[in-house]
């Protein structure tokens, strides 16, 4: 696990950098040990800018939480991250190489209410799909394909489920099923979209938890949320995004009030009670801020 690992902001146009404080062997492809970079990067879709001039570096083993309102940038950058969205301007690698390049080592885990199951569909031949990219179209599963598919639906709890059908499922469940589906691909980036919006309290613990074993394999881990509550308790780093980036670095030094409003509006202030964070809506929509909005 990286010992430490501290935000800088370097010369370049504003660059934010999660250094490492030592290094991991990890086998990582980029160098010092960096598997994600962007550089002054602009995205969007047609004509609306959905990430504006982003520059970042995230360290192998890094464990982000992706923070930021509606439409503020957060699902755009892992679509970049997984080469679905092309950079209007800017460069990004991803281990090192083109995010196309480096798809099968990288784990997507969508957001819970994504994707229609109705269709007839078993929780294995659901998870079997995250050995497709390493299998090709025509090779068939083979044995150790599908001991790979049994060992992640046992990690996640779901390994006597294995013949049912996924629409049949809980929401838990189901997301359950998709976290297994991105296991399998033994992935060395892990990207989580909202995951447990909706999901059951047990459900959000065992993810939490199962994140902080690939972690501490050296897995990296980038994953949206609105939950504020949970960063402190279950996240290394924190990002707060607003179509720009805003701060990255420990929750305990990037949670303040500064950044909750650049991100979320000056409606919102931040109280904390324990080791978690919650924002309050104050009401006052008519002030005025200094802090960048997208």
């Amino acid at each position: 696990m990286v010992a430490s690992a501290n935000p800088r902001r370097d010369a370049d146009a504003g660059r934010l950098t999660l250094s490492a404080g030592a290094a991991r062997a990890d086998g990582t492809d980029s160098p010092n040990g960096l598997v994600v970079n962007l550089s002054s990067v602009t995205a969007g879709y047609r004509r609306r800018v959905a990430l504006e001039n982003v520059s970042l570096s995230v360290p192998a083993g890094a464990m982000l939480a992706l923070i930021g309102p509606n439409g503020s940038g957060k699902s755009t950058l892992l679509k970049l991250l997984l080469g679905l969205l092309s950079p209007w301007s800017g460069t990004v690698s991803v281990l090192g190489e083109t995010p196309r390049a480096s798809r099968v080592r990288v784990g997507y885990v969508p957001q819970a209410a994504a994707g229609d199951w109705n269709f007839p569909a078993t929780v294995g031949e659901v998870v079997m799909m995250g050995r497709y990219g390493r299998l090709g179209l025509f090779r068939r599963p083979t044995r150790a394909d599908r001991e790979a598919v049994s060992r992640a639906l046992e990690r996640v709890g779901m390994a006597e489920r294995i013949g049912d059908q996924v629409g049949e499922l809980s929401g838990g469940q189901q997301q359950r099923t998709f976290v297994a589906r991105a296991l399998v691909q033994e992935p060395r980036i892990l990207l989580l979209d909202e995951p447990l919006s909706g999901v059951d309290a047990v459900t959000e613990q065992d993810v939490y938890a199962l994140l902080r074993q690939l972690r501490d394999t050296g897995v990296t881990v980038l994953f949206t949320t609105h939950n504020l509550s949970t960063v402190a308790q279950h996240f290394d780093m924190a990002l707060f995004l607003n179509r720009r980036l805003i701060a990255v670095g420990p929750p305990h030094e990037v949670f303040n009030e500064h950044n909750l409003r650049a991100a979320y509006g000056p409606s919102m202030a931040l109280v904390k009670i324990g080791d978690r964070y919650f924002a309050v809506d104050t009401g006052d929509h008519h002030a005025e801020s200094g802090s960048p909005h997208g």
